[in-house]
């Protein structure tokens, strides 16, 4: 099979770690019989200082032409950086939330997965973890209290905020049928999470995640409450497959679970709309102090590609042996410098990239 990628590297490490995710990738495509033709994008910095602006058009353009699109950080050191300097319209991150909403991307998968292999990281007591956890937490994007009519008044010389919180139905439908597909390529059970005991659209989107339930027999659904989710993610997270949530909710509970795996150099994420098409990329930072030194985790950007192989491509095989090379790695005690420990071999962000890769 061919596939045409964007690839969007990014600033600061993210040339480095999407470098060694397109390495892994070649390897996949090497030995599963596959085609990826890649063509690279700018985005963010690269992208101001090659055109002045954070997202082109033509960049959008092209970036809809695509299957997928790999992306590794966006963004730069905020105190010494240029970029800051310009209006907040113009900076990194704008480019970032432009091409999201220019694809039209209302779901936000990400995984929270603890390794054996790094039980030290996590914060909770070997008790509860055991031998690791896998979650996903399936946020809604583009709607909710975020997306909602705002605004700040006086009333009898007091100031006043408001902020409105609304979904319609069209819109949790979708990212609960994206949430019932993801669960269908993993341990087939869903947590809806809401505060359907308060809200009216809590109550709505319970509803509808219901009626589509019905139409995935095979999946378990399970609802529970926001704020006893918040508390059961430290009680037992193992007892977590797909979480699946509205916007404010979702952004709050994927930070917890992410926090909860100790490492945030390890955490892939995925933005998508309608179909298959994603937006694959690392959930952290562009991490300047250490740009160029071959010191960054690729880790995080190779599990993205994992992926886009998954949910965009459907090529379960490929991903699953994306992710077992990343788990053979770290038994063989290879580390990079954010989540070495003592009696690990130390290695740089090159040589994390090509273990990956020998062991697909």
């Amino acid at each position: 099979m061919e596939y045409n990628v964007g690839i969007i590297k990014g600033d600061c490490i993210g040339p480095e770690i999407v470098d060694e995710a397109m390495k892994v990738l070649d390897k996949v495509a090497e030995k599963f019989g596959h085609v990826f033709h890649y063509e690279q994008l700018l985005l963010g910095g690269a992208s101001i200082d090659e055109y002045g602006v954070p997202l082109t058009d033509d960049t959008l353009k092209k970036a809809r032409e695509k299957d997928a699109v790999l992306m590794g950080s966006i963004g730069g050191d905020t105190t010494t950086s240029p970029w800051y300097k310009l209006p907040a319209d113009k900076r990194p991150e704008a480019g970032l939330l432009a091409i999201r909403k220019g694809l039209g991307l209302f779901a936000n998968l990400r995984p929270a997965v603890l390794y054996e292999e790094l039980k030290q990281a996590c914060p909770l007591r070997d008790s509860i973890i055991g031998d690791g956890f896998d979650l996903m937490v399936m946020r809604e994007l583009t709607g909710g209290l975020y997306f909602g009519e705002r605004k700040t008044v006086t009333e009898n010389g007091i100031r006043k905020a408001y902020d409105s919180l609304a979904y319609d139905e069209n819109e949790i439908r979708r990212i609960t049928i994206k949430g019932f597909e993801t669960a269908m390529k993993r341990r087939k059970k869903v947590t809806s999470v809401d505060k359907a005991n308060v809200l009216d659209s809590s109550r709505l989107w319970r509803k509808v995640v219901e009626e589509v339930a019905k139409d995935y027999p095979e999946v378990t659904l399970e609802h529970m409450l926001v704020d006893n989710c918040a508390m059961q993610l430290v009680r037992n997270p193992k007892q977590f497959d797909v979480i699946l949530t509205e916007n404010m909710f979702g952004d709050i509970l994927s930070d917890e679970a992410s926090m909860v795996t100790g490492s945030i150099g390890m955490l892939s994420s995925a933005s998508m709309g309608e179909g298959k098409f994603g937006l694959y990329e690392p959930s952290h930072g562009s991490a300047p102090d250490i740009a160029g030194m071959n010191k960054a985790n690729p880790i995080a950007t190779i599990l993205s590609a994992a992926m886009m192989l998954r949910y965009s491509f459907d090529l379960d095989q490929e991903a699953d042996a994306v992710e077992a090379a990343v788990k053979e790695v770290l038994k063989q005690g290879l580390r990079t410098g954010d989540i070495m420990s003592e009696g690990k071999e130390l290695i740089g962000t090159k040589e994390m990239g090509d273990a990956i890769a020998a062991c697909i």
